[in-house]
């Protein structure tokens, strides 16, 4: 079950809302996500806590919140719940969020099965800028990741590497430039990188596929454009990325 210190950490925002904001969200995972009948101060006190933040004072906010007109929360049998229509808009708002916290924690805990401390730099910055709502910017370094780990795997051993050239030879068809190291695919593209290492049989065309799509979806990204890059699409992205290239090119 999903813990309150996660949806609090990877719910886009939601350290800078208000404490009001902070309060009914919580509330609202109470309900949703933990199947409860509703919270009382206690409760709400220990899962303010438990997302690291100092409590409000219970006592204030919440026959405050029961009193407005109309209600955002309602008292019953000692626990306050939400407000029908606020459920409904927070569901609204807030039902998505299983998914970017299952995202979330698959780059997080990626760091321990990725050993390269160059992989995990770019982990680091795709969890934040995935975590900051900046989809553009998770899209690039989602790129970046996949991309660096697919030319590290096939540089990193001497059969791969024959491979690898074997396949630019094809591809290239005698325009080829010898491969020694990860550094030296600087003079190809990204694509054709990509071409190449499908003609040399290092990854299947399904893989491909995905790597020339993101390629796309980066480039979208990282240029002007009027293309909308939000959660959807990095969540893909990176589902995509890390699942098909990072953790099967092993």
């Amino acid at each position: 079950m999903m813990s309150v210190a996660d949806f609090a950490s990877h719910t886009i925002g939601f350290y800078k809302k208000s404490a009001v904001d902070q309060l009914l969200m919580l509330t609202w995972f109470v309900e949703v996500r933990q199947q409860k009948m509703g919270v009382d101060a206690n409760y709400l006190r220990e899962c303010f806590r438990a997302a690291g933040i100092d409590p409000p004072d219970m006592s204030v906010y919440l026959p405050r919140l029961a009193a407005k007109k109309p209600p955002q929360l309602v008292r019953e049998k000692g626990l306050y719940r939400l407000a029908g229509n606020l459920r409904r808009e927070l569901d609204r708002r807030l039902a998505g969020d299983a998914v970017q916290v299952a995202v979330a924690k698959s780059l997080a805990d990626l760091p321990s099965k990725v050993p390269d401390l160059t992989e995990r730099a770019f982990l680091s910055e795709t969890l934040a800028c995935y975590k900051a709502g900046a989809f553009r910017a998770t899209t690039v370094m989602a790129w970046n990741l996949a991309y660096d780990h697919l030319t590290r795997w096939a540089t990193s051993t001497d059969e791969r590497l024959a491979a690898l050239n074997d396949g630019i030879k094809r591809k290239l068809q005698g325009k080829a430039v010898a491969i020694g190291t990860q550094k030296d695919l600087v003079a190809l593209t990204e694509r054709t990188v990509v071409e190449c290492c499908q003609t040399a049989g290092l990854i299947d065309k399904n893989q491909a596929e995905i790597l020339f799509e993101k390629l796309k979806r980066r480039n979208a990204a990282a240029h002007p454009s009027s293309v909308v890059i939000g959660q959807h699409q990095a969540n893909d992205t990176i589902s995509d990325l890390v699942d098909n290239i990072v953790l099967s090119l092993r």
